[in-house]
Formats: C-alpha cells, sequence, structure tokens
C-alpha cells in the first residue's frame, strides 16, 4: 500500500490519493488535477475511484476533470442530486486490490456528507472524515439548513455514533488543516488518531445539548462566492482553463478591469493603480471570494511578476476563470507611463496613540479574533469581508484609520474604501498585535 496527502496551501485544503496492486483512489481532488495523475504514474497504478467527502462551498473539486482523464468512478453522498457521479450509501464498500473502502453517512456539515474508513487486512486502518472532525475541532453546522440547532445535533451524533465507534488507533485524515474557514480552532497538525481526538478535542468532551448550544451560537462567516462554489460543485465545475495567465497586459488595457494589486501593504499603500484592491498573495483565497465578481476581467499587479503561474492556480480553484492576465513589467511601467498614482498612508502604532482621538479607528479583524483577544479603546468593528455592504456604519466626517492583526486585511480594507471615496483613510501597520506589544491599552471582549 502507498498513501500520500495532497495539500494546497491558502485553502487549507488535505485531499488524498492511497492504492496497492496498481490501482488507488482519490479523495477529494482540487480543480488543477494534474497532480494526482502525476503522483499516480510515479507510483504506477491507476486512479480507479474518486471519493467526495461532500459538496465543498469553499472551493471547486476536480472530481469530474480528474474522471475524464483517469476513467475513474465517481461517488458521493446519495441525499444531494448530484449532476455527475454514482450516490453512495451508507455502508457501501469498495474494493482496491486488498484494501476496502467502507462509506459512512455523517451528515452535520452538509446533509450528504460521507466518511470513508480505509481497511488493510479487514481491520479499520484509516478515516477521511471530510469536514465532519478535524484535528482539535469540528466542521461548521450552519450550511446544511437554516435550522442551525437542528445540523448541530445531526453533527454530534455522526461523530459520537459513527467515528467515535471506530478503533482509537485509527488514523483520522480531514479534508482541511489549521486556517480553513471551514471549522474554528483547527490545529496545524496534518494528522491525528480517533484516541486521541477522543482525548484531546474539547467538542467531543461537551455534552450534547451543550455541543448544540455551541455550535448553534458559533461566530462563522459565509463568503459570497460559497453559493457559487455550491452549485458548481453540484452540477459539476466546467474543466480548468487551458492557460490560467491569459497575457501581458499593458497600462491602457486595465480600464474596466478588476485590478487586484498583490504586492505587500506598504509596496499598495506607497503607490498603486487608483481603484486597484490590494490582496497580498498570501491571503488571496481566504479574500477573493469577498470581493471580486465573476463577471469583470481581472487583471493582476506585481513588482517582478514573480512565480504567477502559483498565483494564478488560487483563482482557478475558486472558479475564477475571468482571470485575464497580469501588468507587464509590473508596477513600475505604470508609473513610467505617467498615469495617476493614488496612495494610502501608513501608520505606525505609535502615531495611531498619538492621533487617537482625532480618527475614527476601524477594526476589521474576524469577529473572534476581537471577542478573543479584545481590541483597541474606541474602535468600531466591521470584519473586512463584509466591508463593502456595510460601508453606511463607517463615519465620514474624518480620517479612518484601520487595524487588523498586522496589516494585510488592514490594506485590504483600505483600498476598498479607497476605491468606493469614503474618504481619507490610513492602515495601521503592525495592527493589534504591535498596538498590544507596544504596551498600549486594549478592552477585552470588544
Amino acid at each position: 500500500m502507498f498513501f500520500e496527502t495532497i495539500r494546497t496551501e491558502g485553502l487549507a485544503h488535505q485531499s488524498y490519493l492511497f492504492g496497492a496492486d496498481g490501482e488507488a483512489a482519490v479523495i477529494d481532488p482540487r480543480r488543477d488535477c494534474g497532480i494526482y495523475l502525476e503522483r499516480a504514474a510515479a507510483h504506477e497504478v491507476t486512479i480507479t475511484r474518486i471519493f467526495e467527502t461532500h459538496r465543498n462551498e469553499d472551493f471547486l473539486v476536480g472530481s469530474p476533470e480528474l474522471a475524464r482523464r483517469s476513467g475513474a468512478t465517481i461517488h458521493h453522498g446519495a441525499r444531494l442530486d448530484f449532476g455527475y457521479g454514482t450516490p453512495t450509501h451508507d455502508g457501501d464498500r469498495f474494493e482496491l486490490g486488498p484494501l476496502t473502502v467502507v462509506a459512512l453517512e455523517t451528515p452535520g456539515h452538509t446533509i450528504e456528507s460521507l466518511s470513508y474508513v480505509l481497511h488493510e487486512d479487514g481491520k479499520p486502518y484509516m478515516v477521511f472524515t471530510g469536514d465532519a472532525l478535524f484535528v482539535g475541532s469540528v466542521g461548521r453546522s450552519d450550511l446544511m439548513s437554516d435550522d442551525l440547532r437542528a445540523n448541530a445535533a445531526a453533527l454530534h451524533d455522526s461523530l459520537h455514533d459513527r467515528l467515535l465507534a471506530l478503533p482509537d488507533g485509527t488514523v483520522v485524515c480531514p479534508a482541511h488543516g489549521a486556517g480553513s474557514v471551514c471549522g474554528v480552532g483547527i490545529r496545524d497538525l496534518p494528522f491525528s488518531t480517533i484516541g486521541f481526538e477522543r482525548a484531546t478535542n474539547p467538542y467531543l468532551a461537551m455534552d450534547r445539548e451543550t455541543f448544540v448550544a455551541e455550535k448553534a451560537g458559533e461566530l462563522t462567516y459565509r463568503a459570497p462566492y460559497f453559493r457559487r462554489m455550491e452549485e458548481l460543485n453540484l452540477a459539476g465545475p466546467p474543466s480548468p482553463p487551458e492557460r490560467w495567465l491569459l497575457r501581458p497586459l499593458g497600462p491602457e488595457e486595465l480600464d474596466g478591469m478588476q485590478v487586484v494589486d498583490i504586492r505587500s501593504p506598504t509596496a499598495f499603500g506607497a503607490g498603486h493603480v487608483p481603484g486597484s484592491i490590494s490582496l497580498q498573495r498570501e491571503g488571496l483565497t481566504a479574500y477573493m471570494g469577498w470581493v471580486l465578481d465573476y463577471d469583470r476581467p481581472i487583471a493582476l499587479v506585481d513588482d517582478f511578476n514573480f512565480d504567477l503561474d502559483r498565483v494564478a492556480a488560487d483563482f482557478v480553484r475558486l472558479g475564477y476563470d475571468n482571470l485575464a492576465g497580469y501588468l507587464r513589467g509590473g508596477f513600475v511601467s505604470w508609473f513610467r507611463s505617467g498615469r495617476p498614482v493614488d496612495q494610502i498612508p501608513i501608520w505606525t502604532v505609535q502615531d495611531l496613540h498619538a492621533r487617537l482621538g482625532e480618527v475614527t479607528l476601524l477594526d476589521v479583524r474576524d469577529g473572534n479574533q476581537r471577542l478573543e483577544q479584545g481590541g483597541i479603546p474606541g474602535s468600531i468593528h466591521v470584519y473586512v469581508g463584509e466591508l463593502a455592504d456595510r460601508l453606511d456604519e463607517i463615519p465620514r466626517d474624518r480620517l479612518v484609520a484601520i487595524y487588523c492583526n498586522v496589516g494585510n486585511k488592514g490594506s485590504l480594507a483600505a483600498s476598498l474604501l479607497a476605491a468606493h471615496g469614503t474618504g481619507p483613510v490610513a492602515n495601521v501597520l503592525g495592527g493589534f498585535a504591535a498596538w498590544k506589544n507596544a504596551g498600549y491599552p486594549v478592552v477585552k471582549g470588544a
């Protein structure tokens, strides 16, 4: 037997390839699926089965494309009417040489969620839990229906009646790791075991009523692009474009496009294309689905246009096939052309402290972080993902100083406010972490 984890950074997604005796299976493949074919060829095996744990909300799956290229069959939960593949029910068994995969219905995150138990020599060895059970956490329960308590109760029963019924030594292989939007407090570990989760996972220590109340009251955010991912993943996503970056673009071609500046907050603040959105490359997948649409073409702006294939892959995985290209020559070609350049002031926490009573202070962190860590006195809170829809809550009578954790989300928020013409803004570099480290006052549970 062989086994590999295919990790997709940014999305914190984990898919899996395993097999024996010339056959292989893939769990939850991503849209750009060539990696699975490459790794299967390296092991001299043929991919014959593709197992989906659930209809994903945060990225496009690659199951139809991988099936087209490999000839494999696709298996997914039977409680949703997928436009492709084979409905799979609780207890269904699949053979791959000496290996057996058994489906377990584990609803709660979504109605049709399945986990797959891999048996070797007739004994449970691994379980692929999708978004039901993570390392140190469990999946969201706000996506299955509007009845949050019923969703949470279903998830509790799936965890305790199905997954925790497996032997303690069973290796847990979740669909996401730390940083995913599909769970709160996921630990930064690639694997776990049923026994370790039973002993350490705080959600599994709760009784049913406490668990239901905790999950039903959990603060989560649902990005606008989730709905598009759900629809496409149910129908079957189209094949990814053959060329991800279509062409280099001259400065004159950016008119009317969504201009995404992937440079650092400091570079963006010093100078940028007017109306452009600051999305540093490390945070693209977390925030592009909040602020970009799928209709107008997208142009990237960088300094040196380095490693743009990887950047383009982030767009493809979220279905942004309207990525048109990148600014030829980088940002330098823009200001050399004599076109206008906008700037956003970069403040230190010392600058902010000196002017604290003169500005509107805007906290754009995740609400969970504000509750857990506290905030800067006098600040108002609007999560950066919701900012474009809540502009009327931002006072316009004075400068808005924006802070997040360290400055990246602050730069995005500042660019959104500037693009909407709400008035002068500044991004506080270092954010709340720098403010706290400097010894300035913090309001707990703000």
